[in-house]
């Protein structure tokens, strides 16, 4: 039988443990694993024990940078349209990011998350675009390091805001972000219904 987990190819074969304390980040839940548990047996087992935003937890933290930033950015388009052509600066910023992540780019992400509106939820994008390398940003900022938490907090938190939009459909939408994180995850780009290639 396939197993739900398989062929996560994006995502580091290491401990599932190790990761967590590595950014900085802890589950509401903790599954009977041994510490070497991969990913994989993490997500399984916090999927039979219902914890379904711990798995978004945990897939915030297992994606890489790149591939967390644009399953972010999916989440921000459930928000202001898949099919919006003119996005709010921020997600703007974050998704040419993630097609060309360059100096410049990551630069302008980082600019657009400074002057965001405060309202601008799309925000977390390009706050996670900003952090994705491992610092507060180009040139001087490039010697201060970004918080561990800084891309997988980021991207959760996306995740929730589109999650806390969909009331009536909370349970079918928990499923979707799911199912985008693990299309990402093997190389897809997140859209279940696309086949085109990941990023």
């Amino acid at each position: 039988m396939e197993f739900r987990f398989d062929d996560l190819k994006k995502i580091a074969d290491e401990p599932a443990a190790r990761m967590l304390a590595m950014g900085n980040a802890k589950l509401r839940s903790q599954p009977a694993l041994p510490a070497s548990a991969s990913v994989p047996q993490m997500l399984q087992a916090l999927q039979e024990d219902g914890e379904f935003l711990d798995m978004l937890h945990m897939l915030a933290v297992a994606l890489p940078p790149r591939e967390a930033v644009w399953w972010s950015c999916l989440a921000a388009r459930d928000l202001v349209g898949h099919d919006s052509h003119q996005p709010p600066v921020p997600l703007a910023a974050a998704e040419r990011w993630v097609f060309k992540p360059d100096a410049e780019n990551r630069e302008a992400a980082r600019q657009a998350m400074e002057l965001a509106d405060i309202d601008d939820d799309t925000v977390y994008c390009a706050m996670a675009a900003a952090y994705a390398e491992g610092s507060l940003g180009e040139g001087e900022l490039a010697n201060a390091g970004a918080p561990h938490n800084a891309v997988s907090a980021s991207v959760l938190c996306m995740n929730m805001k589109s999650l806390a939009d969909t009331a009536d459909t909370f349970e079918h939408h928990l499923e979707m972000l799911i199912a985008r994180a693990l299309d990402i995850g093997r190389g897809g780009n997140g859209k279940r219904h696309d086949k085109q290639e990941g990023v």
